[in-house]
């Protein structure tokens, strides 16, 4: 089956392998002459990046490098982005690379033309306005995980390092105006990390589908994205050249983050303070805390989780068959049934539950969950029992 496709929802999506070829023309048609390609430490050493920047070189356009961002970005790492573009007169992004590497990019994008900090524009009440839109810097984003979905997503999850949290920068012309789903940029992805961000493509659309805001259209994604990761994820993790797996599991990404305008929960909500606090893998922990949090919410899911499990195909069409299904899929792909498994222990219970409850994502959750019940949630987690 011919997966090539070019899509304009939620923007200009470019499918299909081998379309990395068309990076320099998207960057024309946004007017660029010099971008910046912004991607992590590890993919700047990685060949396919450096082709990448040769051939946009090769078409006349001067393409530079910054890499120096971490796993969990930093206001740091942005004003280092910013100061690197302003001093070698860039005049577009390219966003390459994982979850951090675009978020990173998009932030940077944004604070181009900035005259306030970073935290200004954090995605609380009417912040956005306060962004001079006209001063930010076009962004094409070519993603090489399968997992946050940041390409076609509107806001950057940064790192405030002073007080150890992550904090959501927003405004809707963070959207990348160009995207390339290129599934051989992500064949070399390793089994474990293509798993962590798998699930994490699945905890977007299963946190969007429960949320309980009105948002039809989110939803059906959602619910198709969930298939669709049930299907392919096993696959590609299995065999990591498997480009209609590959293919899938990017568009699944995509899925998710366009579905999670619809809300998303206390998956996230915990994942965001442990991440800050313990510097861990997004994706994984989402992982960890998915049937946990399933778990606590099922009083009000229940109904819904029973309607998805028809719509899969589960044997047990029931919450509890869904739960069995998530528990298998996690041991299928090596993902810690615990916390404690990388390194995560009970100690920080309170603070973390206290920023559990702050986070906005706490918001989508269908449960309303207190500072005690998200601490239990937590100790659940870090024990393994459910």
């Amino acid at each position: 089956m011919d997966y090539t496709a070019n899509w304009n929802y939620p923007t200009n999506v470019h499918v299909g392998r081998g379309r990395i070829a068309e990076l320099p023309d998207l960057c024309r048609s946004l007017g660029m002459q010099a971008p910046l390609l912004i991607t992590d430490p590890g993919l700047a050493a990685v060949p396919m990046v450096q082709k990448a920047v040769d051939d946009i070189q090769g078409t006349g356009l001067r393409c530079g490098m910054f890499s120096k961002i971490k796993a969990n970005p930093t206001e740091d790492n942005v004003t280092a982005g910013v100061d690197y573009y302003r001093q070698h007169a860039h005049d577009g992004v390219i966003a390459f690379g994982g979850g951090s590497a675009l978020d990173a990019a998009k932030a940077v994008a944004l604070m181009i033309g900035q005259h306030r900090p970073i935290w200004d524009f954090e995605d609380v009440g009417d912040n956005w306005t306060r962004v001079d839109a006209a001063a930010m810097a076009p962004v094409v984003a070519v993603p090489t995980t399968a997992g946050t979905g940041s390409e076609v997503g509107r806001a950057s999850v940064i790192t405030d390092q002073l007080q150890h949290t992550k904090k959501i920068i927003f405004h809707p012309n963070m959207l990348p105006k160009q995207v390339i789903l290129d599934p051989e940029l992500t064949v070399g992805l390793p089994k474990g990390m293509t798993a962590a961000t798998g699930m994490d493509a699945l905890s977007h659309s299963l946190e969007a589908l429960c949320s309980p805001f009105y948002h039809p259209m989110a939803a059906g994604i959602a619910a198709e994205g969930i298939r669709l990761v049930q299907e392919y994820l096993p696959r590609a993790v299995a065999d990591g050249t498997d480009i209609a797996a590959r293919t899938q599991m990017l568009v699944c990404s995509s899925m998710g983050a366009t579905a999670f305008q619809k809300g998303l929960g206390a998956m996230h909500a915990l994942a965001h303070p442990l991440g800050a606090l313990y510097d861990a893998h997004h994706g994984t922990l989402n992982a960890i805390l998915m049937p946990y949090v399933l778990q606590a919410n099922k009083s009000a899911i229940e109904q819904k989780i029973s309607w998805l499990a028809r719509y899969m195909g589960l044997a047990d069409a029931s919450f509890t068959g869904f739960l069995n299904w998530v528990l298998s899929l996690r041991e299928m792909l090596a993902i810690p049934h615990s916390l404690a498994a990388i390194n995560i222990d009970e100690s920080r219970r309170k603070t973390v539950a206290r920023m559990a409850v702050a986070d906005p994502s706490a918001g989508g959750n269908p449960i309303s969950f207190s500072q005690e019940q998200y601490s239990d949630i937590f100790v659940a987690a870090v024990h393994g029992t459910l």
